[in-house]
């Protein structure tokens, strides 16, 4: 599904990836992790095709297409889908509203008809409940007056009605109490499918009890240094970076 590539990416004229290779198959979860400035949200952004960043060596494929060469609306109609570390809010913009029309452009993307009013408001209900967000909000702006779990709830609701082929999850663990992590992250296990997959950005192991990951890779200064399964984030949890930066 997703093929990186050696790539290479810099912001503001300071080279941030320094060759991140990376396959991403169908139905499967990756985790990256890593200390902090390691180049975790910058590879979240140059998947998602943000202009401030500049890539400049290597290739992505996604789903046999050259990402790279696709604006940020094309990527996310061929099922590209991005949650933010600080989600924004939009004022004016009601969620149903919004919610409605990025439904639409999928759907038309895909050659199926826009769903009825009743088709939209009974999916939105089903979707809300997996993540315990209150329907009432649907109806207010986007993120607006939101606290930091109810915004990553409102994006993993988001990623539910959009049923993305690959979700990028940058830190959607960041400021959330158990409560919220555990919703959060049980409503992002049960999207989870043999169509579909995640590439989970996260700093602490404890989401991983949710969503459990098929592979475990860690990023420091723009490079992948190690990889493995389940057991590596539990070891980085109770034993640091240390050990595996002294190596690199």
């Amino acid at each position: 599904m997703l093929d990186i590539k050696d790539l290479h990416a810099s912001v503001a004229g300071r080279e941030v990836l320094r060759g991140i290779d990376l396959s991403v198959g169908d139905g499967e979860v990756h985790a990256i992790m890593g200390p902090n400035g390691s180049g975790k949200s910058t590879l979240a952004s140059v998947l998602a095709g943000n202009p401030r960043y500049e890539v400049t060596g290597g290739s992505v494929t996604f789903n046999g297409q050259d990402l790279l060469t696709l604006s940020i609306e094309e990527r996310a109609r061929t099922g590209l889908f991005l949650g933010f570390q600080y989600p924004v809010e939009i004022p004016g913009v009601s969620m149903a509203s919004f919610m409605k029309a990025a439904v639409a452009e999928k759907r038309k993307h895909e050659g199926l008809e826009p769903l009825s009013a009743a088709e939209f408001l009974r999916t939105v209900r089903e979707k809300a409940a997996l993540v315990e967000l209150d329907p009432a909000m649907i109806s207010r702006s986007v993120n607006e007056g939101f606290s930091g779990g109810e915004k990553k709830k409102n994006e993993i609701f988001q990623m539910a009605m959009l049923s993305p082929r690959l979700a990028v999850l940058d830190e959607t663990d960041s400021g959330l109490d158990i409560d919220a992590l555990r919703v959060v992250g049980s409503g992002v296990s049960r999207l989870r499918g043999p169509g579909n997959a995640i590439v989970l950005i996260t700093h602490y192991q404890r989401l991983l009890d949710y969503i459990v990951p098929d592979f475990v890779h860690v990023l420091y200064k723009g490079r992948i240094i190690e990889s493995g399964g389940r057991e590596l984030a539990l070891k980085l949890e109770t034993e640091g970076y240390d050990w595996l930066i002294n190596r690199a």
